[in-house]
């Protein structure tokens, strides 16, 4: 098993631009719970109150990710959403505004573990806004069950890291391959997510949105088990250079990854 480390949680104060929380809206959210409980090993206790119904997913007592359920009448699709760490969610979001983007929930306070905003770039890929207040708890990652990347899936990347550069300073960082639209965005030299730009491969009828992945100790097995937990297999288990990786959807159509780490 991947040791252990210190991460980022709700309540973790990041350098600005990490990614350091992901949460997942519903429409079930009590059979959504028992899915992600099942296969991920994940308990559940009440987040928020202004988020309406909401909960944390913890995994051996620490929290690594969220989960809310979505008005009726909403009809916005069931998603992974990553949050961006920043210092100042207000600002951020007014540059959010400036660079092209649209600010669709907040800023809003999230009882006292921080403030945030829910906000879409220029191409439309939704993505969450962070400002952690204070540090509670030690959340962990590396280990099955929390996230391992983020990454957008979008047209081309050009246009749309020039938005991320701007509101955030990353530091981008184009893949050295000739043919291949994918960037990397770095904070302090470290790499945190990724852009890559599918061109016509990307669903016209999903449009350009963040995907997230999540470590597992078996691929092959976590695949196996999101299907008889009622999910379906989107891309089958592959080796790649950070290890064998699979996507799948839960049963409401939320579409993630699963990477098992090289042994």
């Amino acid at each position: 098993m991947t040791e252990a480390r210190e991460s980022a949680g709700p309540h973790a104060l990041r350098a600005p631009g990490t990614p350091c929380w992901v949460s997942l809206m519903a429409r079930g959210l009590t059979a959504t719970e028992e899915f992600y409980g099942a296969l991920f090993g994940w308990e559940f206790r009440p987040g928020p109150r202004q988020l309406g119904p909401y909960v944390r997913a913890l995994l051996d007592g620490h929290e690594v990710a969220g989960m809310g359920q979505l008005p009726p009448d909403h009809r916005l699709p069931i998603a992974w959403t990553p949050y961006l760490a920043t210092d100042d969610v207000d600002r951020t979001a007014d540059a959010v505004r400036l660079c092209g983007g649209t600010v669709a929930v907040g800023p809003l306070d999230a009882d006292e573990a921080g403030r945030l905003a829910i906000a879409a770039d220029p191409c439309g890929a939704v993505f969450g806004i962070w400002q952690g207040l204070v540090r509670l708890g030690t959340p962990v990652t590396g280990v099955p069950g929390t996230p391992a990347w983020n990454e957008l899936l979008t047209f081309e990347t050009e246009s749309v890291t020039k938005f991320y550069a701007s509101v955030f300073g990353y530091e981008t960082d184009p893949a050295a391959d000739a043919g291949a639209d994918y960037v990397t965005l770095r904070v302090d030299g470290r790499p945190v997510a990724g852009l890559q730009g599918l061109g016509r491969a990307l669903p016209r009828d999903r449009g350009p949105y963040w995907a997230t992945c999540f470590h597992v100790a078996d691929t092959d097995e976590a695949l196996r088990r999101v299907t008889a937990l009622g999910g379906r297999v989107v891309r089958p288990a592959h080796d790649g250079p950070h290890g064998r990786a699979g996507t799948v959807a839960d049963p409401e159509g939320a579409v993630f990854s699963v990477v098992q780490e090289p042994r």
